[in-house]
């Protein structure tokens, strides 16, 4: 949708198709049958990075086992972003995605990493972000973090604190791509901001 006005405003007329998680599988082929054939192919998202917990990962993989050329031209992330903004301390972190969607597994995937020393980056959907917060604080206890959303557009927002306070921060209704920092190793101010 955005990609389309995007080259609409600046007269592309390039063929362009969509290529979502739901017709990945189904698109690949014929994409690399194109690149087989010498042709370019442009792989774009509206937001986000794509291959980044985004489709594209898969074609990608196909494209380079069968030994095409792919050319990555770096755009706005959201991991580094976040991380950029959070004032982590020495630089270490993990991303891990999404949560599992299910409520037991994403239970045990907070289990697994709240020993973990490094910080932790994540993405969450909009209307599970509330829910996941409020099982980091009962797993992880109050620990810092940072909640970023829509970071480079026009609603951007960034949240630091312990978890209750974002908790206590966070709308009624949450709209756009939200990345999560958790870690102790963040600088913290006297009072959260």
């Amino acid at each position: 949708r955005r990609t389309a006005k995007l080259l609409q405003h600046y007269s592309i007329l390039t063929p362009t198709t969509s290529f979502h998680a739901h017709n990945e599988k189904r698109k690949q082929a014929s994409l690399l049958n194109k690149l087989n054939k010498d042709k370019s192919i442009a792989l774009v998202s509206d937001a986000g990075t794509p291959t980044i917990s985004d489709p594209g990962a898969l074609i990608v993989a196909a494209a380079t086992e069968a030994g095409i050329r792919v050319e990555v031209i770096p755009g706005p992330s959201a991991v580094i972003t976040a991380v950029s903004a959070s004032g982590l301390l020495n630089g270490a972190f993990t991303f891990v995605g999404f949560p599992p969607s299910r409520l037991k597994d994403r239970i045990t995937w907070l289990n697994e990493l709240k020993h973990d020393e490094r910080a932790i980056v994540f993405f969450e959907s909009p209307h599970r972000i509330r829910t996941t917060l409020e099982q980091m604080q009962h797993i992880m206890s109050d620990r810092n973090i940072v909640l970023s959303r829509e970071m480079t557009k026009v609603h951007e927002e960034l949240v630091k604190g312990p978890i209750s306070y974002v908790l206590k921060s966070l709308r009624s209704k949450v709209k756009g791509e939200i990345t999560v920092v958790i870690t102790c190793l963040l600088y913290t101010s006297p009072s959260p901001r």
